[in-house]
């Protein structure tokens, strides 16, 4: 990909104008789909990003994006924001300063991108709209409320752009249908990509748009992708293009390769089909030799050859050539990657797992089956992240899928929310006043302050902060009343941190007496192990471990319970605290009940016999 490639990405998910609804997903498209076409082994475009930006900044942007470019330049822009259509029937992107009632002055009109496409030397361009067409608006703002279809590709239809070799338009969604963020348009949905530019990432970044893994992605190859991957996460909502070029436009590099099979060669072919029974058992010898070649088309030729002789041959050779096949497989390490407990809107975490094995068991690309999982190859196996723009405990898995079969790679993250993600109590403006048993009218004149009474007065500020967010705020106090309630997880956790820690010390001094009484017993034959057992104060230290280590061990889960039913008590630093304390608890304290147990279980055992 020698030539010139250049991408503009326009996100605006925050309206100045009260009727223009604000996207969740623009902030996260810019951050999602800059990365996978800025990236150099797969991309490797030049990305300019214009977030939130007046229609004026847009333009201009716009403008010198297709100004002095050559004919060899590939060019791609990706609109994410709500379009708008006029009375007239004109189609209008909206910027952060538009105002429904004046599209023409204050928003991006479709006919100006067109005409800016138009006038552009470059060969290769391609247009993704990814919009919430007339129906993500306020139902008070009539102006903005669409009437009839809004027929997004034909504003880029007709006759060819000129100019360049050849355009496309690809749009999220066609006439009046939902570009969904997620599942739903919802206000308070936790910012995530959405479900087009979802797929567009993922199909790029995995190489999983691929689809004939000849190494390269096509315009078409990720349409295809795009669209059936939107149909399958939403039925409601179809992709849709108009394209107008000549030949191919390639938009990424992909690491998938379909591998060929070299043929065995003819020796060895005859060697299979061999009367005697050694002579094919000695072919499959050198099979599975060949299986571990560095040239992935000689290990498949080798492969299919051993497939063939367990399929053909009598059972004893063809249980010999499955066992042969077993031998080559995919084989991550490890299979299980928990990355522990992370900050929401951190920078994703990642974490290497290798592929053991030939060349050809390590040649496998990575199908995450979760959108906030991310698996890109790397040169000894697949780096692995995760999105932490959603709170929660997450749990997925990725599909490792090869030549010689496929496994499964399980991916565990608990995200910590942080205080904008929490919900916050009822403010004074929101919260109902109280009715006191009669109708809402009722209630509320009965509630109003007489003339000759004086207004209640207001509470401090901090007071009423503190109503707000009452809980998860990082640094401020609790309400007051709960300040020894929020300190209790913790503190049980830290007891039982310091109980584990005893038991393990009583549990190690338990080990060493008894390690001393069987040496005692050894020198001494004539006094019986329970006199040396005693004789070095075994016992004392084995009860007190197992005990500190069964207390331990429910003062863990009394924590871990109090912090699940409580979850909005307890501040995101004691809540961190908490389980750090338990699970570094339950490392000690499972160890040393075992262990305690394991003497407990031998000295019973030796006194029998010794």
């Amino acid at each position: 990909m020698g030539e010139s490639r250049h991408a503009l990405i326009i996100a605006n998910d925050s309206y100045q104008d009260e009727g223009l609804k604000k996207l969740v997903a623009p902030a996260q498209d810019a951050v999602a789909l800059a990365g996978v076409l800025g990236d150099p082994g797969i991309g490797a475009f030049d990305v300019d990003v214009v977030r939130n930006e007046p229609s004026h900044v847009i333009l201009t942007r716009i403008d010198d994006f297709f100004s002095d470019r050559r004919t060899s330049d590939t060019l791609v822009v990706h609109f994410s924001c709500h379009g708008l259509k006029s009375e007239s029937g004109d189609l209008y992107f909206a910027a952060s300063n538009t105002k429904p009632q004046r599209l023409a002055s204050t928003a991006v009109a479709a006919s100006f991108v067109r005409q800016r496409m138009s006038s552009t030397r470059a060969r290769s361009i391609a247009l993704f709209l990814d919009c919430c067409y007339g129906g993500a608006f306020s139902q008070g703002s009539a102006s903005v409320r669409a009437s009839g279809d809004v027929n997004v590709l034909e504003s880029f239809s007709g006759e060819r752009l000129g100019g360049g070799r050849g355009w496309a338009v690809i749009t999220a969604s066609n006439s009046m249908e939902y570009a969904f963020e997620g599942t739903a348009l919802a206000d308070d949905s936790a910012p995530r990509p959405s479900v087009f530019t979802s797929a567009v990432v993922r199909g790029l970044s995995t190489g999983e748009a691929d689809l004939d893994e000849d190494g390269r992605i096509s315009l078409d190859e990720l349409y295809e992708y795009v669209f059936d991957h939107v149909r399958e996460e939403n039925p409601n909502q179809t992709p849709s293009r108009t394209v107008d070029m000549q030949g191919g436009m390639y938009l990424a590099r992909s690491h998938r390769r379909r591998i060929t099979a070299s043929p065995v060669p003819e020796n060895v072919r005859a060697a299979m089909r061999s009367p005697d029974i050694f002579t094919r058992r000695g072919a499959i010898m050198e099979l599975r030799s060949r299986m571990e070649n560095t040239d992935l088309s000689v290990a498949v030729g080798a492969r299919e050859a051993l497939e063939e002789m367990a399929r053909k041959d009598i059972r004893s050779v063809a249980d010999e050539a499955r066992g042969a096949l077993s031998e080559v497989r995919v084989n991550p390490y490890p299979t299980q990657v928990d990355f522990g407990p992370v900050p929401q809107h951190s920078p994703p975490p990642h974490r290497s797992v290798r592929l053991l094995g030939p060349p050809l068991a390590r040649s496998c690309a990575p199908h995450p089956k979760r959108d906030w999982l991310r698996a890109v190859e790397s040169s000894d196996g697949v780096d692995v992240r995760v999105d932490t723009s959603t709170p929660g405990h997450l749990s997925g898995d990725i599909v490792l899928k090869g030549v010689v079969g496929e496994a499964v790679l399980h991916v565990d993250v608990e995200v910590l929310p942080t205080l904008e993600a929490v919900p916050s109590a009822p403010t004074p403006e929101t919260q109902p006043p109280p009715t006191n048993g009669k109708p809402p009218h009722e209630g509320i004149a009965a509630d109003k302050p007489t003339p000759s009474e004086p207004a209640p007065e207001a509470p401090p500020a901090h007071e009423a902060e503190a109503e707000r967010h009452p809980a998860r705020e990082h640094g401020a106090p609790p309400k007051p009343g709960t300040s020894l309630k929020a300190l209790r997880a913790p503190a049980v956790a830290a007891v039982a941190l310091s109980l584990a820690i005893t038991s393990v010390i009583m549990a190690i001094q338990a080990a060493v007496a008894a390690t001393e009484a069987v040496q005692m017993r050894v020198a001494d034959q004539w006094t019986p192990l329970a006199g040396h057992v005693q004789g070095t104060a075994m016992m004392p230290s084995l009860v007190v471990s197992l005990a500190t280590a069964l207390v331990g061990l429910i003062l863990i889960a009394l924590a871990r319970h109090d912090l699940g039913s409580s979850d909005r008590l307890y501040a995101a630093q004691s809540a961190r605290a908490t389980k750090l304390f338990t699970r570094t608890a339950k490392l000690l304290a499972i160890p040393a009940l075992v262990l305690a147990l394991a003497i407990v279980i031998a000295f019973l055992i030796a006194r029998r016999y010794v």
